[in-house]
């Protein structure tokens, strides 16, 4: 017992001063917050691979994508159904209501005092309602764009997701991708991926970023003529933004750039570049 005593006394110093030279030796290996940066700062300075922070900017479908033969068919069966399960309206009951009034005067040959009053029938709203309905026009669901052909309209494909690509130089070669922006010191990636935002469109857009982690990867290396000793290929994070409301147009000749289809995506990227966008392209 006194063994034990003894040996409990003695275990909780020695775990203290085992602790605080471990805490201790911890501080002076890594060097606390300060030194963290700085290691990071210095490994990113020497690392051979370019960080790029490039923007998904997709334009939502404005309007419904049209139905198939089978909706349809059961969206007029359920429409039907609808119908024969559902209460009369206020208008229905008005109605019901006037052909009693007139059946009634109808067998009791008496006309009812109206006091003068000006009578709306309700078959008189019902031509005035078909009257408007004839007046109305709905937009075409094909716009000028579509049949131009011009891809760096945003009122084309109304009914699908647009995806902005654009033309840049790398190296010798121009070639299609997404809106990018090379990685900051202190800055985070979709810090980087806004700040392409704002690069392309000066601060005339506005997007909503989904989520602050990237939606995609990719790596690539850069043509011989561009590799250098501090820079041999570019790792590419993507991240997501949704085009909010309707933007101005870009300035015809400051930028090549189109709005395509998830399916017109592939006349433009290079098929591994294209392979890696279309995991993270839904069309809803």
């Amino acid at each position: 017992a006194f063994a034990a005593r003894h040996c409990g006394k003695m275990a909780a110093p020695a775990y203290r001063a085992l602790f605080g030279f471990a805490h201790r030796w911890g501080r002076g290996a890594f060097g606390g917050r300060g030194c963290s940066r700085g290691r990071s700062s210095s490994v990113a300075a020497e690392s051979k691979w370019r960080l790029l922070g490039a923007l998904c900017l997709q334009r939502p479908p404005r309007l419904a994508q049209a139905m198939s033969p089978q909706e349809q068919e059961m969206a007029e069966l359920v429409e039907q159904m609808d119908v024969e399960k559902s209460l009369y309206s206020d208008h229905e009951i008005r109605c019901l209501q006037e052909e009693e009034r007139l059946q009634r005067r109808k067998e009791n040959y008496e006309e009812e005092d109206d006091g003068g009053k000006e009578i709306v029938l309700a078959q008189d709203l019902e031509d005035a309602w078909e009257q408007n309905l004839r007046k109305f026009s709905p937009a075409p669901r094909i716009t000028d764009a579509d049949k131009k052909g011009d891809r760096t309209s945003l009122d084309r494909k109304l009914d699908q997701n647009l995806l902005l690509l654009v033309k840049q130089k790398i190296g010798d070669q121009e070639v299609w991708l997404l809106p990018q922006a090379e990685w900051r010191d202190g800055e985070t990636l979709r810090a980087t991926a806004e700040r392409a935002l704002v690069e392309l469109s000066g601060r005339h857009w506005e997007a909503k970023f989904l989520g602050n982690a990237p939606c995609g990867f990719y790596k690539y290396k850069f043509p011989r003529a561009a590799q250098t000793d501090t820079g041999v290929g570019a790792k590419v994070f993507f991240f997501k933004a949704l085009l909010q409301h309707s933007q101005p147009p870009l300035p015809k000749g400051k930028l090549d750039h189109v709005w395509v289809s998830k399916e017109e995506a592939a006349d433009y990227l290079k098929p591994e570049y294209h392979a890696q966008v279309s995991q993270f392209l839904v069309d809803l």
